[in-house]
């Protein structure tokens, strides 16, 4: 996975305006030999500029972080490299994640280990979000859109002498929680053969809170990652081979009972591309191994040897052809398919010595399998000059299968209802096949230079994951270890689960000046749920609930706005530009008529950028409104409104570029609306309180390049 040419390496005028992605893939020429697909691209489509993929790995480690000023785009708090992606407000599994072209699934009853967890923020070339309406070729098994994260194509020299292409360094501190990272990326070849590593680590004690909210538990951790990419070109053919590695040996996890104590990935995902007088070829295959485990770390009470050991191993594997045929109006047909397999083992080791957790091993998944295999088409057409047109349509069939389990059989009252849950789960069939048909059209309307109008329909589908599925424990300690939602209660799986189907409309009016100096946008939309994997209560867990998964109804409307407004642009001066997003999602649980589990509530973002010649620099105003729809039946916290205040800058010269920001400039005492509950805090105090957000940080960061 390597990194695009060094910030330091690009011209200073780079910096004053409102990048798109990061530079060519060819250090020789400003275009790719193998060209992108020029495809129908939604208005709902929203990239992150390269100048703030830059100016925001110096604030977080966690890379769903670089998406958080995208209007209707947010994270659940998670780990300190591992929040959940939400977008419109479905989250995590209902999100298709794509990194490097490979589609990962959580290896974890707490989905600790997420996708977007697999690359660090100084490794990402480029940054996108489909909302929503998503092209069948984007899309599959997933209701609320698309993310896709890529380290950046290969570079490649410009004779046959092999030299050194890029290199860099940077590390970035943080003072809130005492927060330190690096990364190093090489890459070296000729015009023909390419070889680039990367290397990252970072690590970070507990961060505080804004105000008198102090220390939040449990929010410690440490991360490495390296890769190394392979590529090759001749003619219109490029092949691309990438091997990587991840170990977190520990990472805290505020709103989870537990925490991940090791986790080790191992990926390899090879490519192909190829240009042809039909058009285009594009073949990947990707595999990737996890080893994941989780217990109880210093402020939950962990000892060596002690907690409560639970591990997991998984194995993703697959591939995906695609094909597009030119047509001669400029659209395009494409055909494609993709097979995805996944393979678990959960099993909880016995604790020595404890009366409840001994003598057997509980096995929570045992062999479970879920293979997808997905066909699609679409039709891309030009009509006119004015109009453009994108119809697809998909079908995703799912299988899975688990084998029988076993609760820890301590033979006492206590493991009763663990007991009679293995009986009557090993009973029951497992396997199950669920048939997903996805459909998408689109139609887009540009009069002229200054407006484009965009309308749509798509119907989206997602089968259960493994653990909506096949998670049995009846017990109070079994079931509160499954969950994703961070808000202390458990959870059961049903194997009578129907998948999700999403009916959605949404329309966008975009709205700019011909050099794109000042721009508005507008989405409204309106999400249809049928079959929403819900939950209904089946027993009382202290102050918590035990919750099963259930179908239901739902519906999620919402609308989001996004402009930006050239203020002033000279040499003396430099560049001055206002940028601003909106964001308003409801979600309401029609079977139950009660509010959807953690909706964000209206936000909005003010930013004041200035470029003047090799400096750059923002003051961002982030306001969030009172949380008061919340889910009941969770216990969900309110949370009040809040606003804070962001500083950053940067300034590059020569190979160096220094990067000075300031995180909640007033230490603004706040709720994560989407923290859920602080479990670790309780634990550690004994006091229950809605996660904290994060408290005044002074961030720092030093790039060298070559």
């Amino acid at each position: 996975m390597v990194l695009a040419l060094p910030a330091a390496l690009w011209p200073a005028a780079a910096f004053a305006q409102d990048a798109t992605l990061l530079p060519p893939v060819d250090v020789s020429s400003p275009e790719a030999e193998i060209s992108v697909d020029s495809s129908y691209v939604p208005l709902t489509e929203t990239g992150v500029s390269a100048l703030d993929l830059l100016k925001k790995r110096v604030r977080s480690n966690d890379t769903a972080t670089l998406l958080d000023d995208i209007a209707g785009v947010n994270a659940y708090s998670a780990g300190g490299v591992s929040s959940l992606p939400v977008v419109n407000g479905l989250a995590d599994d209902r999100i298709r994640i794509v990194v490097d072209g490979m589609v990962m699934s959580s290896a974890c009853p707490n989905h600790m280990n997420s996708p977007l967890s697999y690359i660090d923020p100084s490794n990402v070339a480029s940054a996108k979000v489909l909302a929503g309406i998503t092209p069948v070729s984007m899309g599959g098994d997933s209701i609320a859109g698309t993310i896709v994260i890529d380290s950046g194509r290969p570079l490649f020299g410009t004779s046959e002498s092999v030299s050194v292409l890029s290199a860099s360094a940077s590390t970035f501190y943080r003072s809130n929680g005492d927060g330190l990272s690096g990364s190093l990326s090489a890459t070296a070849g000729n015009d023909k053969v390419s070889i680039g590593y990367t290397g990252s680590g970072s690590r970070s004690g507990n961060y505080d809170g804004g105000g008198n909210d102090g220390e939040v538990h449990s929010t410690e951790y440490k991360s490495y990652n390296q890769a190394l990419k392979l590529a090759a070109r001749g003619g219109d053919n490029l092949v691309t081979l990438e091997v990587g590695q991840q170990y977190i040996p520990y990472e805290g996890y505020p709103n989870q009972y537990m925490d991940m104590t090791d986790n080790r990935s191992t990926f390899v995902n090879g490519s192909y591309e190829g240009a042809f007088a039909w058009g285009k070829l594009e073949a990947r295959a990707y595999w990737q191994g996890v080893e994941h485990e989780m217990n109880f770390l210093a402020d939950k009470g962990g000892t060596a040897g002690g907690g409560m050991p639970m591990n997991t191993q998984s194995d993703n594997a697959g591939y995906a052809v695609k094909a597009s045929f030119a047509l001669k109006d400029g659209g395009a047909i494409r055909i494609g398919n993709e097979f995805h397999l996944e393979r678990l083992d959960d099993w909880w080791p016995p604790v020595a010595g404890s009366m409840m957790m001994s003598p057997d091993t509980y096995i929570n998944i045992n062999g479970g399998k879920r293979d997808r295999l997905g066909t699609f088409a679409e039709w891309d057409a030009k009509w006119t000059e004015s109009w453009s047109s994108l119809l697809g349509i998909r079908n995703d069939t799912v299988w899975t299968d688990t084998g029988n389990v076993q609760s820890y059989g301590c033979g006492m009252m206590m493991c009763g209802a663990d007991d009679m849950a293995a009986a009557a789960f090993n009973a029951a069939g497992h396997r199950r096949s669920f048939v997903n048909f996805d459909l998408t059209a689109i139609a887009k309307y540009e009069p002229n230079a200054t407006s484009a109008f965009e309308f749509g329909y798509a119907r989206k589908s997602r089968a259960p994951n493994l653990y909506e599925l096949y998670a049995w424990g009846r017990g109070a300690m079994s079931s509160s270890m499954i969950g994703w939602f961070g808000d202390g209660n458990g959870y059961v799986g049903n194997l009578n689960l129907d998948s999700e189907v999403a009916n959605t409309v949404s329309a966008t009016a975009d709205f700019h000046s011909a050099d794109r100096g000042w721009e508005l946008k507008v989405t409204p939309y309106y999400t249809r749920v049928n079959d929403f994997i819900g939950v209904q209560k089946i027993a009382t867990l202290g102050s918590f609930a035990q919750l099963q998964f259930v179908n239901q109804q739902a519906e999620l409307y919402g609308a989001n706005l996004s402009g930006k407004l050239g203020l002033w642009k000279s040499d003396k001066a430099g560049e001055g530009t206002l940028r601003a997003t909106l964001a308003y999602v409801r979600g309401r649980d029609l079977t139950t008529g009660g509010d959807l589990y953690h909706i964000m509530p209206l936000n909005a973002a003010l930013t004041l950028e200035e470029a003047y010649q090799n400096w750059a620099g923002h003051v961002q105003l982030q306001g969030v409104a009172r949380k008061s729809a919340v889910d009941d039946l969770r216990s969900e916290p309110t949370t009040p409104a809040y606003a804070l205040v962001n500083l950053g800058g940067s300034y590059s010269w020569a190979n160096v570029r220094l990067d000075l920001g300031v995180d909640n400039l007033f230490d603004k005492a706040y709720d994560a609306p989407l923290g859920g509950q602080s479990l670790g805090d309780q634990s550690a105090t004994g006091v229950l309180r809605p996660v904290p957000g994060l408290g005044r940080s002074l961030n720092l960061g030093l790039t060298l390049s070559l």
